[in-house]
């Protein structure tokens, strides 16, 4: 069984991290030719990411940047909020900056066209209104780093939700509700912020400095380890193991080649910067 590899990578300069990050796991080689690519960071609110809320526009820039050293054809930005103004989001946060700079697209998720679909092998989710632009794109997941009081994290996977149409409507059977849209709208590299990232639950605003960017084309393996980094079992996280048992991906550590900084010096370091 081959071994899922997951970067982790820790400095000062996050869009120089993010970049040395996708560079380590050949996150090139998930990138098709033929389709854009959709950055789907997580902006369930519009709180500023200094809060350990929202993603750092850095690491999107981080990644928009590899992926123009590679002659990406078309790179769209786009999330839907899950409360307040998706572009008012991306103004609070920089996007809009980093948009410019790069010539590259935004797109409010809420507001694009909605295309009903089946997922593969579903349990419990058997239609679900998925944004156009999304099922079009091949789609890297930028989550921030945080726990979820009812999923144990939200990372890479869950960031899905910010997909569909109506987003309340996935609260019941949650955790096999987010594997059922994983089947539908699979990132193929997940990049979690974890700059500063979040402590106590999704929109709790108890900021911590970490100063890591964790990346992978293995988005279970990666939402694993952003659980390890945190302290949580990943076997614990219940929608991780289902999607293993879907075949999305690894949530066994001992599966997961981790590059980089080791997990256990992160969780020594993250306990003394609280902010």
């Amino acid at each position: 069984m081959s071994m899922s590899k997951v970067a982790i990578v820790r400095g000062t300069d996050p869009p120089d991290m993010t970049v040395r990050a996708l560079e380590m796991v050949n996150a090139s080689e998930a990138v098709s030719a033929e389709k854009p690519v959709l950055i789907k960071p997580n902006y369930v609110n519009t709180e500023h990411p200094s809060t350990g809320i929202t993603t750092d526009s850095r690491v999107i820039e981080g990644v928009v940047a590899f992926l123009k050293k590679r002659d990406t054809k078309e790179v769209i930005i786009g999330e839907g909020t899950g409360y307040g103004d998706t572009f008012d989001a991306f103004r609070i946060a920089g996007v809009h900056d980093v948009a410019e700079k790069w010539k590259v697209g935004m797109v409010d998720l809420n507001k694009d066209e909605f295309i009903e679909v089946t997922p593969a092998n579903h349990v419990t989710l058997k239609k679900v209104k998925i944004a156009k632009t999304a099922l079009e794109s091949t789609i890297i997941s930028v989550p921030k780093l945080k726990p979820h009081r009812w999923t144990g994290v939200t990372l890479s996977l869950k960031n899905m939700m910010g997909t569909m149409t109506p987003k309340g409507s996935m609260h019941r059977h949650l955790n096999q509700n987010i594997v059922d849209l994983a089947s539908a709208v699979t990132p193929r590299i997940a990049v979690i912020d974890g700059i500063i990232a979040g402590e106590g639950h999704e929109t709790s605003g108890n900021p911590v400095e970490m100063n890591l960017v964790i990346a992978g084309t293995d988005p279970v393996a990666v939402d694993a380890v952003g659980a390890a980094v945190m302290c949580i079992a990943p076997e614990g996280v219940k929608h991780l193991r289902l999607a293993e048992e879907r075949g999305l991906g690894t949530h066994q550590l001992e599966h997961i080649q981790i590059l980089g900084e080791p997990i256990e010096r992160r969780l020594e370091e993250s306990s003394r910067h609280r902010l």
